[in-house]
């Protein structure tokens, strides 16, 4: 089921009503029940798999709390680990794998092996998986307690507003939430409402306006005009931001509608001025997973320079790999640790640029805007190829014949002051009511006119989200 699906509102209404009426004890139970029939319009043949890898996280848990010694404990940590990676693995790398081997066989001469799977990603399968390993670490690092009753553990691991794209919540703040008696304010009914507008106008007038550029320029065989390629590329990067921003504002929103609250995912990133800051911004949730399970336990910046870059390069290949089963993710993971790399070799460590200054904050941005840019061909590319022509043609031919350039151009440029006009001025708040204007109807007129961009804009198809691929 998709958030601008014209199912999602009578669903999310009965949820809503069913919610209110029903007493706090049976709340969780529903809200499981709503979730699970959320993710099998997807496929329910995948509730199987989701129930048992919710079923043996939460047993596993349990059996880490009841261990003596932290030794033993690390035996059902590594258990739990284990199996989730391995259903992760099954399902999303197989093929790749095998994939790889059989291109370095033939590479020898070798013989291959004619063999794939024919299965389907489940959907939401990288997020859940994530959630989950970091509830067996917290309990095991002592930082949460085990869920005792089931129904709470499984909400946590299903809650359908972030299940299938995020955020990806940290156990120590989403558990507990499930586990207490819920009341919603007025405040978290006004945000959510907002939050839900400006998720649904991000996605369908921005972004999936922008969708069809980017889908004409990258589906070139021939790269075209290196101008072409630039707005490809800069159409790219509104649209991955605006798709996966707005579900993220979408699902927070309904959160709020239910007295949940699930932590901000993104924080204007194109505005960063280092490759640090970046991250710090964009898909919050799952760089501060990186930082917490990954980076910090392989030491971190704790040893010296070497170990440190060692640690961020390892952070950010894996990280690039967990979005997708292609070597173009692996390389947009390292061309990220790249950028981490020097950015602490040459600013945090030689101390080359400070970037204390206005003109310097303004280069800073400038440079470091383009190069995510760059990062997101090699995310969008189809091949090695296609990343090869179109890095060449960005040092040419900078006209604008083909491709309906002058168009898109347009409709480009409309989209970017759009979504700066409106991010300005609500300053990435949840509540706008503080904005400038609000309360002399200026905030009232802005969500009308959204209101009807979203019914005008919309596309005859509701276009599903970037990151349910992942």
């Amino acid at each position: 089921m998709l958030f601008n699906s014209w199912l999602f509102p009578p669903f999310l209404i009965v949820v809503l009503i069913l919610y209110r009426v029903l007493p706090d004890r049976y709340q969780n139970t529903m809200l499981l029940a709503a979730s699970y029939f959320f993710y099998a319009c997807w496929d329910w043949r995948f509730l199987g798999l989701l129930l048992l890898s919710t079923t043996c996280d939460w047993l596993l848990a349990r059996a880490i709390n009841r261990e003596p010694t932290r030794a033993k404990a690390r035996r059902w940590v590594a258990c739990s680990v284990g199996v989730n990676l391995v259903f992760l693995g099954f399902f999303k790398y197989f093929n790749f794998f095998i994939d790889s081997a059989n291109s370095l066989l033939s590479s020898f001469g070798l013989s291959t092996w004619d063999f794939h799977l024919r299965v389907i990603l489940p959907v939401g399968i990288s997020f859940y998986t994530f959630q989950s390993i970091s509830y067996i670490v917290d309990v095991y690092r002592g930082e949460i307690q085990p869920a005792q009753n089931p129904i709470d553990f499984a909400l946590f691991v299903a809650f359908f507003p972030h299940m299938v794209a995020g955020p990806i919540m940290p156990s120590r703040n989403l558990l507990p939430q499930f586990q207490r008696e819920r009341r919603t304010t007025l405040l978290q009914v006004g945000t959510g409402l907002w939050l839900m507008l400006l998720g649904f106008f991000k996605k369908v007038v921005v972004g999936d306006n922008l969708a069809p550029i980017v889908d004409q320029v990258f589906a070139q065989t021939v790269a075209p005009a290196g101008a072409a390629v630039l707005l490809g590329v800069y159409a790219f990067a509104l649209q991955i931001y605006c798709d996966f921003s707005g579900y993220s504002d979408i699902a927070r929103g309904v959160a709020k509608l239910l007295g949940i609250e699930l932590m901000v995912n993104f924080n204007r990133p194109y505005m960063a001025t280092n490759p640090s800051d970046f991250w710090r911004r964009w898909h919050i949730s799952l760089s501060t997973w990186l930082r917490d399970y990954l980076y910090v336990p392989l030491g971190g910046n704790r040893g010296g320079g070497a170990e440190t870059y060692r640690n961020l390069m390892i952070t950010m290949v894996l990280g690039g790999l967990w979005h997708g089963a292609a070597w173009n993710f692996l390389l947009w993971g390292a061309y990220h640790g790249i950028l981490l790399v020097l950015h602490r070799l040459f600013v945090l460590d030689l101390k080359v640029w400070t970037g204390s200054s206005l003109p310097e904050r303004i280069v800073s941005r400038f440079v470091m805007f383009n190069a995510v840019c760059y990062g997101w061909l090699l995310f969008r590319a189809g091949s090695f190829e296609q990343i090869r022509n179109f890095t060449a043609a960005l040092g040419s031919a900078f006209h604008l014949r083909g491709l309906g350039l002058s168009e898109s151009i347009t409709l480009f440029g409309l989209a970017a002051v759009m979504l700066w006009a409106l991010e300005s001025w609500t300053g990435n708040a949840d509540d706008p009511s503080r904005s400038v204007g609000w309360q002399v109807g200026l905030g009232p007129l802005i969500c009308s006119l959204m209101v009807v961009a979203i019914v005008l804009f919309a596309p005859p198809v509701a276009q599903t989200f970037i990151y349910f691929q992942f």
